[in-house]
């Protein structure tokens, strides 16, 4: 690097605090590019829209009105809602983004690679921890719903919904 060269740190990250703590370690260091993807990342240096998701044949393509049902849960894609049992269920675009996937056919292991393709439309970058904080919010607001499917972890791969199995009466 040459004495007029200026050091450019590019830092792709879904968290906000990571990027901030970054700016702020790097105080007047050098050039610093943000975002919270690589779809993102793609687009500010392409100057185009964000290219395909890494995993397009194991994304299903959705028309508008359609509907994911895993037992009694209905996912209903555009409208940002979820329902159990007919009652609604509140949850964050992350969670629902991620129940969506969960419970789409084929229901299945999801490996984490999937997973932030699909959820975040990023990369696996190796840190499980975003991943793991959103599941764990996913499933206490799942654990609340009577009989409600479980998130089942799926040691080192990934994760897949699963139905609770009623108990007999």
């Amino acid at each position: 690097m040459g004495r007029s060269s200026v050091p450019l740190v590019v830092c792709v990250s879904p968290d906000r605090q990571v990027r901030e703590n970054l700016v702020r370690r790097l105080d007047d260091l050098g050039a610093v590019l943000m975002c919270a993807d690589i779809g993102e990342l793609r687009a500010m240096l392409a100057g185009t829209l964000p290219a395909e998701p890494e995993f397009p044949d194991e994304i299903p393509a959705r028309s508008p009105s359609e509907k994911v049902s895993f037992g009694d849960l209905v996912v209903d894609v555009v409208q940002h809602q979820v329902a159990w049992r007919g009652h609604a269920l509140d949850l964050t675009r992350l969670e629902h983004r991620l129940l969506t996937r969960l419970a789409s056919p084929p229901v299945e292991v999801w490996p984490y690679e999937r997973l932030f393709a699909a959820v975040w439309d990023s990369a696996y970058l190796g840190d499980t921890s975003i991943l793991h904080s959103a599941v764990k919010r996913l499933r206490q607001k799942l654990r609340a719903l009577d009989g409600g499917p479980v998130v089942e972890t799926v040691r080192g791969i990934g994760y897949r919904l699963k139905q609770t199995v009623a108990p007999a009466a």
